[in-house]
C-alpha cells in the first residue's frame, strides 16, 4: 500500500514501478507527451476541456467548475470501476498537468470507492522538471562512441548493451537512424515530448558511477531533438573515435538499406541534393535506376564523410581511436570496455 496521499516527482516514480500510473488529462495532452507506462483515463475529452476553458473566461471559476462537473458526473462510477480494475494491493497513482483540481478530484473519488490513492505533487509538470534536475545535479559519466556513417555503432552499443554495460541508444529511442534514410523501416517518431520523456525513464535505471555509452548525435535526430542540458553534457564527454574500412562501411549500408524499394530510396537521395552537388545526385539516381547500390552508398558517403568530419572539428581530441579492418562489434565492445572498466572516476 501507499504510504502517502501526496507524492514527491521521485517517490511518485519510485511507487510506480509497482503501483498503476493514471494520468486525468485530456488525450491530446497524453499523446502530446506522457510518463511512460502511464494509462489516460481523461476527466475530460478534448472538447469538453476548450469548453470549461472558455467558461473559465467569461463566466468564472464558479461557473467553469459547475459546467465541469456537469461533463464529469455521469463518467463517475466509470472511473471508480475502471481504478478498482487497475489498482494494484487496492493502490493507484494520479496525475494531471500541474497537481491540481484534475487529478484532486478523481483521487478523491479513488480513495470514496475504497482506494488509496497517491497524487503527483506539482503534476506533469514537475515530472518534466524533475528529469532537468537530475540531468543538472548528477555527474553522469557518458563515453560517446562517435565515427563515420556506416561503421556500425550502434551494433556496437548493442553489444555493450549485451555485456552489461549502461547503454543510451538515442536513435532507438527516436525511432530513427539519424541520416536522411534513418526513417525507412521505422515506426512513427515520438514527439519531442515524449522523447524526452522515455529518455527519463531509462536515467532512472542507470547508476550514475557507472560510464553510461551513447552514440555519437547531432542535436536533431530527425524531426525530434534531444534535450539541451544533455546535449551539452554529451558534447563535453569523452569521445571515441571508431572507424570501419570504407568496403565495409558500403558493405554495412548496402546491408541496411539495399531491401528498401527504389523509390524511397530515391526520395531519401533527393533529400540531400542541394548539399550532395547536382553532379553527384544524378549519379546517384542512376546507379539506383541499374541496382548498383553499392555505387549509391559510395557516393552519399562522400557527403556524409565531409560533414562528420566537420562535426569532429567542433570536440576536444578523441580519448581513443579505433581503426577496424574488421566489421566485428562485439571486438569493438570488448576493446571499449577494456579501456574504460578502471577509469569510471576519470571522467
Amino acid at each position: 500500500m501507499l504510504e502517502s496521499s501526496s507524492l514527491s516527482p521521485s517517490k511518485f516514480l519510485k511507487a510506480s514501478e509497482k503501483y498503476p500510473v493514471v494520468d486525468v488529462r485530456t488525450p491530446a495532452e497524453f499523446a502530446q507527451g506522457h510518463i511512460p507506462g502511464a494509462i489516460n483515463l481523461p476527466i475530460f475529452s478534448n472538447e469538453e476541456r476548450a469548453v470549461v476553458g472558455t467558461f473559465y473566461k467569461k463566466e468564472g471559476r464558479n461557473e467553469a467548475v459547475l459546467k465541469g462537473l456537469e461533463f464529469v458526473g455521469p463518467k463517475m462510477a466509470g472511473f471508480a470501476r475502471k481504478a478498482e480494475n487497475l489498482a494494484v494491493d487496492g493502490s493507484i497513482l494520479v496525475h494531471c498537468w500541474r497537481g491540481g483540481m484534475r487529478s484532486g478530484s478523481m483521487a478523491w473519488l479513488f480513495r470514496t470507492a475504497g482506494l488509496k490513492a497517491g497524487v503527483l505533487e506539482g503534476g506533469y509538470k514537475a515530472y518534466r522538471a524533475h528529469f532537468r534536475s537530475e540531468l543538472e545535479s548528477q555527474k553522469w559519466n557518458f563515453v560517446v562512441i562517435g565515427g563515420p556513417t556506416g561503421s556500425g555503432k550502434t551494433d556496437v552499443l548493442y553489444a555493450l548493451a549485451e555485456k552489461g554495460e549502461q547503454v543510451l541508444d538515442l536513435e532507438g529511442l527516436a525511432n530513427h537512424k539519424g541520416s536522411a534514410f534513418g526513417a525507412l523501416g521505422q515506426p512513427e517518431q515520438p514527439t519531442t515530448e515524449q522523447f524526452e520523456n522515455d529518455i527519463h525513464e531509462l536515467f532512472l535505471t542507470f547508476d550514475p558511477e557507472r560510464v553510461i555509452w551513447v552514440e555519437g548525435e547531432s542535436r536533431f535526430i530527425g524531426r525530434v531533438y534531444i534535450p539541451d542540458l544533455l546535449f551539452a553534457q554529451l558534447m563535453q564527454a569523452p569521445l571515441v573515435m571508431y572507424d570501419l574500412n570504407r568496403d565495409l562501411r558500403i558493405e554495412r549500408l548496402v546491408k541496411d538499406y539495399g531491401s528498401f524499394e527504389n523509390d524511397l530510396l530515391e526520395q531519401s537521395v533527393l533529400k540531400i541534393q542541394k548539399r550532395l552537388g547536382g553532379l553527384r545526385t544524378k549519379q546517384a539516381l542512376a546507379a539506383l535506376e541499374v541496382n548498383d547500390y553499392h555505387k549509391v552508398a559510395d557516393i552519399t558517403l562522400q557527403y556524409y564523410d565531409k560533414g562528420y568530419a566537420n562535426s569532429l572539428s567542433r570536440r576536444d581530441e578523441p580519448v581513443l581511436v579505433l581503426n577496424e579492418k574488421r566489421d566485428d562489434p562485439v571486438m569493438v565492445a570488448e576493446k571499449l570496455i577494456n579501456k574504460f572498466s578502471h577509469a569510471y572516476s576519470r571522467y
